[in-house]
């Protein structure tokens, strides 16, 4: 894949991007004030890890995030593509019953890439199922988000948990750190149960977990209602069009943190959200590959309609 120059001696270019023109704008905007890096420094991240990120985002309808101030400004959220728009921006329409039908976008290619990171959005938020059938999700996911009085160290216990309880089920499982504060660990699926299925697996499998470690984890959604120092075991985040960063993606904090594959003995050993950035991501992703290959290569290897059907 041929590299991109994005310039950082300008402001606004065309850059032409595998036969593409893109516009960038604003490429000397400051997004992290603390750090000093600008919008063309995230753009620059993102067509360095383009090559491991793509095939995770593929045909996969797109939630923009956008950040028109940078990383610690006002954001906004946007489902339906603007217009005008460049015609090779593929569009994945969902139909949201009295809202209509609407016309996300996807990110195909490193021009649709750019050109969506451009738009002022700091992390990637993809659906949970592929374009050709929106509610058959082809991953079950877990978010681990530690409540209050929960250290960053519980998230890890959880972790285990976790996998543990995966592994006896022979669900082959991923995770990744969010780069906000916890984890998110996948499990790839046979597209077949629906997504109201696959979410009342996940709910079984929390609170299950949570029956087990009454003082590690919660599965109440509730936040009132959550008990302190608890590790939450998100499955709600399986519910319809909910979204999650996908692997990759660059958070809105202010050590422009990233959502990063880790190894299960990352785990044991006691990674930290801290340890991944913007800065150093790209030389791990040259160095190590794409940790979250077996979520693409090993689809189909689970049925979850067993424990659904």
């Amino acid at each position: 894949m041929k590299s991109l120059n994005i310039p950082d001696d300008q402001d606004n270019v065309i850059l032409d991007v595998d036969g593409k023109d893109v516009r960038l704008t604003n490429l000397r905007k400051i997004f992290w004030t603390e750090l000093g890096l600008t919008k063309g420094d995230l753009l620059r991240y993102y067509a360095a890890v383009a090559g491991v990120l793509l095939p995770h985002v593929h045909n996969r309808a797109m939630v923009m995030k956008r950040y028109p101030h940078g990383a610690s400004g006002a954001f906004f959220f946007m489902k339906r593509a603007p217009s005008p728009r460049p015609p090779w921006i593929e569009i994945c329409p969902i139909d949201h019953g009295s809202k209509g039908v609407i016309d996300f976008p996807m990110i195909q290619d490193r021009a649709a890439l750019l050109w969506v990171i451009n738009l002022g959005c700091v992390d990637l938020n993809q659906w949970y199922a592929t374009c050709d059938d929106v509610d058959r999700p082809d991953y079950v996911h877990f978010d681990l988000d530690p409540g209050v009085g929960a250290g960053f160290d519980r998230v890890l216990e959880t972790a285990r948990a976790v996998h543990e309880a995966l592994d006896v089920l022979k669900m082959p499982s991923v995770v990744k750190t969010t780069g906000s504060k916890g984890l998110h660990v996948y499990v790839p699926i046979v597209r077949g149960p629906e997504q109201k299925q696959v979410w009342t697996f996940a709910k079984a499998l929390a609170q299950e977990l949570a029956r087990r470690h009454p003082t590690l984890i919660t599965a109440e959604y509730r936040v009132a209602k959550r008990p302190r120092g608890r590790v939450l075991v998100d499955y709600n985040q399986n519910r319809w069009g909910s979204t999650l960063a996908s692997v990759y993606s660059v958070r809105p904090r202010p050590e422009a943190t990233v959502s990063t594959p880790i190894t299960w003995k990352d785990v044991d050993k006691g990674v930290r959200i801290e340890d991944f950035t913007m800065k150093n991501v790209p030389a791990r992703v040259a160095t190590l590959g794409d940790l979250w290959q077996p979520l693409l290569t090993a689809r189909g290897c689970f049925d979850l309609g067993q424990f659904v059907g």
